[in-house]
């Protein structure tokens, strides 16, 4: 049975860092539902388990190319969480080029640009999934898309959907690509409601959500096609970016629907 000093669970550790993440283009995956997740995606290399937890997720082991035995002290070295769920699941890097993603003429992205945020990221990326969305990007600055917070936060829909990691030109190549590009704006001149009821959320839409505390970068704001703020009709002063991003592209979803 692995230890925290056994060899593999000491370089498998070292993918808590990003660095070390890029440069083996591999990831950790915690808890049980990543673990289906990744399993159904055909991205997992090797399926770390307590005893107990290989016991209670027995069918997971059984799909698993490679099970090793960790006692609970290796595995507590492998995640980040104060009460681990004992699966961890080490898999490939999902991400994509744009180009393959623009190649399949997506109907409707959601671009992080600069989000340092990971369970908020982890979150748009889930919320995304669910609204139908064809891609998450990672844009310029963005949070790792395979931070431990975000894998956990996204439930398991980092392996539903095309991710990107790209600069912030990525907005030409959105534009040239057909795609209209809407920047998300608590002063924004369009509201979504305004736009749904005219049509406009019809077309192939990319979103542009901003962290919290920042927001959109200024050129990106001025070189999307619209600036759109999510209309407030009680007294709260705005939304956090989960609920915004929720709104906008669900609004899409069902005028493309």
């Amino acid at each position: 049975m692995f230890t925290p000093r056994t060899p593999r669970i000491v370089t498998a550790r070292r993918l808590q860092r990003r660095k070390d993440r890029d440069q083996a283009r591999r990831f950790l995956a915690e808890g049980p539902q990543a673990v289906r997740e990744a399993l159904a995606a055909g991205v997992v290399l090797e399926l770390f388990g307590t005893p107990a937890g290989l016991e209670r997720h027995a069918d997971l082991a059984a799909q698993a190319p490679e099970v090793s035995p960790v006692t609970d002290e290796a595995l507590a070295a492998l995640t980040d969480t104060v009460h681990p769920q004992g699966l961890v699941a080490l898999c490939e890097q999902v991400d994509v080029p744009i180009g393959e993603v623009l190649a399949k003429q997506p109907k409707l992205i959601a671009v992080l640009a600069e989000i340092r945020d990971p369970g908020n990221a982890g979150t748009v990326l889930r919320t995304a999934d669910a609204a139908g969305a064809d891609a998450v990007i990672f844009a310029g600055d963005a949070v790792d898309p395979y931070n431990g917070k975000c894998v956990r936060a996204s439930a398991g829909s980092l392996f539903h959907l095309d991710v990107v990691r790209a600069s912030l030109d990525v907005l030409d190549l959105l534009q040239n690509s057909g795609l209209q590009v809407l920047a998300t704006s608590g002063t924004g001149e369009d509201d979504v409601d305004s736009l749904l009821d005219g049509g406009l959320l019809a077309a192939p839409t990319a979103w542009l959500f901003g962290s919290e505390a920042h927001g959109l970068p200024g050129e990106l704001i001025a070189a999307a096609d619209r600036r759109v703020r999510v209309p407030i009709y009680g007294g709260a002063e705005s939304l956090n970016l989960a609920a915004a991003a929720a709104v906008c592209l669900y609004s899409s979803a069902r005028a493309q629907r």
